[in-house]
């Protein structure tokens, strides 16, 4: 259906050429000139296709993937701003062997791509355990159940399929809140369940270090003052403070 009204432009742009070529006949009559002109044409048309598809068409796939990653870092932000930072502080904090990490957390001014890609090994092997006991899972519900809607609306964006890390986030997060909702109580569940929340908290938290540390590595290299900011909200920085001393 979308290639007919295709067929029909090439075949009505073809009868014009071929009659706008009648026409120069008719005044010039000069057979050879217009062959001439017509083989060269036709024989600089591998070339444009060389420059229009494989080199134009590149850069502007290139520039257009540019923005969109840009717009999608926008989103990222948004969600941490939201709600990404208070879950990795709680569950963070509920992580009994987060020391063995916390170090390789706290993101400073001074970090180069290697120094990005060593932390990136690291985190690796980790285990991202967390304690649920030590996690207050009604505060946790309503924080999550009040930004349900704000990430509904992140998951109906089309542009995050370019980004399937964020994406399987999103949906992490998002079934949490929808198995916490699904809870009246957390006082009186079984072990079973309890182990059941766990991997999904495990999860979520698992994805959320990945993400916020793509997301600072953004931030470093394209907005020192956004950076700057995200440093003294740094989750995994004790001392950290958004009050500049």
């Amino acid at each position: 259906m979308n290639m007919g009204w295709q067929v029909i432009l090439g075949t009505v742009l073809v009868l014009v050429s071929a009659l706008l070529y009648l026409f120069h006949f008719l005044i010039f009559h000069d057979a050879h000139h217009i062959f001439l002109y017509l083989l060269g044409d036709i024989a600089f048309v591998p070339v444009e296709v060389l420059l229009v598809t494989l080199i134009i068409h590149k850069l502007l796939n290139l520039r257009e993937k540019k923005v969109l990653l840009e717009k999608l870092n926008m989103i990222i932000g948004a969600f941490f701003s939201e709600i990404g930072t208070d879950l990795l502080k709680i569950f963070s904090d509920a992580d009994p062997a987060l020391e063995t990490i916390c170090g390789n957390l706290v993101v400073k001014n001074d970090w180069d791509d290697a120094h990005f890609e060593k932390v990136y090994t690291s985190l690796r092997k980790y285990d991202y355990g967390v304690d649920i006991k030590k996690i207050a899972m009604e505060e946790l519900r309503d924080k999550l159940l009040k930004r349900r809607d704000f990430m509904v609306r992140l998951l109906e964006n089309p542009n995050l399929l370019e980004h399937e890390s964020f994406t399987g986030l999103l949906w992490a997060v998002f079934h949490l809140t929808e198995e916490m909702a699904s809870r009246k109580s957390f006082a009186d569940l079984p072990g079973s369940d309890l182990a059941h929340m766990g991997g999904d908290i495990k999860r979520a938290y698992h994805l959320l270090v990945h993400s916020w540390l793509d997301y600072m590595r953004h931030l470093k290299d394209n907005y020192p003052y956004l950076f700057s900011l995200a440093m003294r909200r740094n989750p995994f920085d004790e001392k950290a403070t958004p009050v500049i001393t």
